[in-house]
């Protein structure tokens, strides 16, 4: 983006922390109103997804600035044979079969969610494990810091591979979002277990094969 460009928006955003709100989303930066499908940005410090124009988030895609906020990339990655054995899997102690892992720069290490009735629920990584694991298979270091995340399900009854995919951080929290509201019981119910059946089918869709 040119330094006019950049000016332009930020002249926007000054002007607009005042003015009254369009009806319908609107940017949470500069309040311009927005599609349905928009973009992101990460605020770092505060850990929280923002919804924003096209104009904000190109202030804040150069990954390696130093920036409060950072904007989610569109990258979908698939890592076939995934370096995650049963006894990994367990040392890392996420207590389902499904979670998501992604570098917090703020905290300065790695962070584990994974969904339930309560939607995405913190583990307590044990990061000599994940260490392991990133030993072992070095995509795993291919991830973006706040912005990318590593989403892995392994099968509950022991049998298969577990199935690894790099995606946006967005799109984990609207996946495991869209868990919470369909969650019933224990295990999460029929309906949970086939949208997250078809959430995983798109996601390989859309992702390119990263080889080890």
């Amino acid at each position: 983006m040119s330094s006019a460009s950049a000016y332009d928006v930020l002249a926007r955003i000054r002007a607009n922390r005042t003015a009254p709100r369009p009806p319908g989303e609107s940017c949470e930066m500069c309040a311009e109103g927005i599609a349905d499908a928009h973009q992101h940005v990460v605020n770092v410090e505060g850990r929280q997804l923002m919804c924003v124009c096209r104009g904000c988030y190109l202030l804040f895609t150069d990954s390696h600035a130093g920036l409060r906020y950072r904007a989610v990339p569109d990258r979908y990655l698939a890592f076939p044979d995934f370096a995650l054995d049963r006894r990994r899997w367990e040392a890392l102690q996420i207590p389902v079969g499904v979670a998501f892992f992604f570098r917090n720069s703020h905290l300065d290490r790695t962070v584990a969610f994974y969904p339930g009735p309560a939607g995405a629920t913190e583990s307590e990584l044990d990061l000599e494990s994940w260490n392991e694991l990133r030993a072992a298979d070095h995509r795993v270091d291919s991830l973006a810091e706040d912005t990318e995340a590593l989403l892995v399900r392994v099968p509950q009854d022991g049998t298969g591979a577990p199935v690894c995919h790099l995606l946006p951080i967005d799109a984990c929290y609207e996946f495991v979002g869209r868990l919470r509201m369909l969650w019933r019981g224990f295990d999460g119910g029929q309906d949970a277990r086939r949208y997250m059946n078809e959430f995983f089918e798109t996601v390989a869709e859309r992702s390119k094969v990263l080889a080890r």
